[in-house]
């Protein structure tokens, strides 16, 4: 029997079914004297086609606290491989000046065939190929050095999470208490990955079951005078909110709205999709629609703390040949004018001033050209904005050096990722592929490459999708962190993804501030070796370490106040390395 829990005591459920002998834990459940839970369960991982996931359902799901660092000495590794490690923790102590090693199962059938992946850490983009294990099982295992300067420090790392779509809250509706517990505790609660910030729709998004509106009737109401309570849709999100900061004991949760288009009367084209714009008449009303949003989630305890300018507005441009679900175009000139005239003078004069505006929540090949004509148009209109919104969609062939030049000419301003998933391009499978480590490790290198650049953050797309994809109105069926089954509706499963993001955002609570790493002998460009480095608040160092190869390899930290520490990671893993 699992006995992890350094304090506390196990419950077994009586006549529980022990799936796995070896473990014997998949029914306990926890309880401490103190009456807060102080959750360490492992992962309950089950293969397939992918790779595996790890299982949750009413009664179990795997959880790690938070470790801390007790004593000057102590370093702690949290590890996850494609090989099944998933947040396994080891410690060592500094002083013994000793190697650390991570222990993982090795691979001796010489059939198995390893995906070996080629980055370009530009634009990482990907050549997969299958290679013998034998050709690399006796392989010599290099050593890489990584120099850590904490007195060299950047920006400070303070936003996680991901969107709570119609999609999301209908899934969440559909499954028993316990398991929407999970899902809640699994990405808010330390014990999960401690998300602290979600995104959500002003109206409706391509991931609800209809294109919606507030106020969509009466037509030509500049008043907006039906705009006056939430939809029950919002209301249901309301609720489920409240549940989600009461199970995962999340005081103050950041809830970021983005409208997706206008109702069709307010449009150019009368439509919900297609090439079509905000009719000029009725900017202030545009305007006025997002304060009152503002508004009705104040009036129900759930004050939003983030706009954007709409999301993706080049789908309405020059998108409306592929994009077919819910969008309003705009140019960079006409934004500076709405958001120069109207929306940020409405914002910044109402009760609601404190709320930040993000601008362009669009791709990264908009960068910076974007801003730069919103200025020709209205010089001063970017005063109004508080930060920049990115999304990830095309990353893997934009450099990044785009992001540098917008952050240069705005340095003060917040960077953040505010849409991500993997399933949207042609060359994609459309939906899950559970259990893909592949996935995985795009969003490890996808998050390391942009906290070298300056974000602040990320926010992920949908928290849960079911097994599709989906569902939605336009069978636009993509991946996601976290796949419930919505047949059973008795088991969620956490895929590699969701432990991607959680060795970021787990271990990094608000105000962390990235320090410089640099792997000093890494002189091919192509080497899957990756690494980003934090203080964290407590002055800790958290070093996120990503190897993409198929052999184990040796770290030689160098921290300029610490010294010499030695690792050894093993084949295609990720690990969030932890020291004072």
């Amino acid at each position: 029997m699992w006995t992890g829990l350094r304090a506390g005591r196990i419950v077994l459920v009586p006549g529980a079914d022990m799936k796995t002998p070896l473990l014997g834990f998949l029914s306990a459940v926890i309880a401490i004297s103190a009456g807060a839970p102080d959750w360490q369960l492992p992962c309950d991982l089950r293969e397939t086609s992918h790779g595996s996931v790890c299982v949750c359902n009413s009664t179990y799901c795997d959880y790690l606290e938070p470790p801390q660092l007790t004593d000057i000495s102590q370093i702690v590794v949290i590890s996850s491989s494609k090989d099944g490690l998933r947040f396994k923790k080891t410690t060592g102590d500094l002083s013994e000046k000793k190697p650390i090693t991570i222990d993982d199962k090795q691979f001796t059938d010489e059939n198995f065939k390893a995906d070996a992946i080629v980055v370009d850490e530009e634009r990482a983009w990907l050549q997969l190929a299958n290679i013998p294990q034998s050709l690399f099982i006796n392989a010599s295992i290099k050593t890489y050095r990584i120099s850590v300067k904490r007195e060299q420090s950047f920006q400070n790392v303070s936003i996680f999470g991901g969107a709570f779509t119609g999609t999301v809250s209908y899934l969440l509706k559909e499954l028993p208490e316990e398991l929407q517990d999970h899902v809640y505790r699994s990405y808010f609660h330390p014990v999960g990955i401690a998300y602290n910030t979600v995104r959500m729709s002003i109206g409706g998004s391509d991931f609800d079951m209809e294109p919606w509106a507030y106020n969509e009737l009466p037509l030509h109401d500049p008043k907006l005078s039906n705009f006056t309570e939430l939809d029950p849709r919002d209301l249901q999100k309301v609720e489920q909110l409240k549940r989600l900061k009461t199970i995962a004991k999340v005081d103050i949760l950041k809830i970021m709205g983005a409208a997706w288009s206008a109702p069709t009367w307010m449009k150019s084209n009368n439509r919900w999709t297609g090439f079509g714009q905000l009719k000029s008449e009725y900017y202030q009303t545009w305007a006025l629609y997002h304060l009152k949003f503002l508004e009705l989630m104040r009036a129900k305890n759930m004050p939003i703390w983030a706009i954007s300018t709409g999301n993706e507005p080049l789908n309405g441009v020059i998108g409306f040949f592929f994009v077919h679900f819910m969008s309003m175009g705009w140019t960079p000139w006409q934004q500076a004018i709405w958001l120069n005239d109207n929306l940020g003078p409405t914002i910044r004069n109402s009760a609601e001033s404190k709320v930040l505006i993000f601008g362009n929540d669009d791709q990264r090949y908009t960068y910076p050209t974007w801003f730069r004509r919103m200025r020709s148009s209205r010089n001063n209109s970017l005063n109004y904005l508080d930060g920049l919104a990115v999304h990830w969609y095309w990353d893997e062939l934009i450099a990044p050096q785009l992001i540098d030049q917008a952050h240069t000419d705005m340095p003060n301003k917040l960077l953040l990722n505010t849409e991500s998933c993997i399933g949207d391009k042609p060359w994609q499978t459309h939906g899950p592929e559970l259990g893909s480590w592949q996935r995985g490790e795009s969003y490890m290198r996808a998050y390391t490459q942009d906290l070298t650049h300056n974000f602040n953050g990320w926010l992920d797309w949908n928290l849960v999708l079911d097994e599709q994809g989906g569902p939605n109105y336009i069978k636009n069926f993509v991946d996601a962190p976290i796949i419930v089954n919505a047949t059973s509706r008795a088991e969620i499963y956490k895929q590699p993804i969701f432990y991607a993001i959680g060795h970021f955002s787990k271990f990094l609570p608000p105000e962390s501030v990235r320090i410089e790493t640099r792997i000093e002998n890494q002189s091919n460009p192509f080497t899957q070796l990756s690494v980003v480095g934090f203080q964290r608040p407590d002055g800790s160092v958290a070093l996120i370490i990503y190897n993409g190869q198929n052999l184990p390899v040796d770290v030689a930290l160098d921290d300029s106040q610490r010294g010499a520490i030695q690792l050894r990671l093993p084949p295609r893993s990720w690990h969030t390395v932890l020291y004072k």
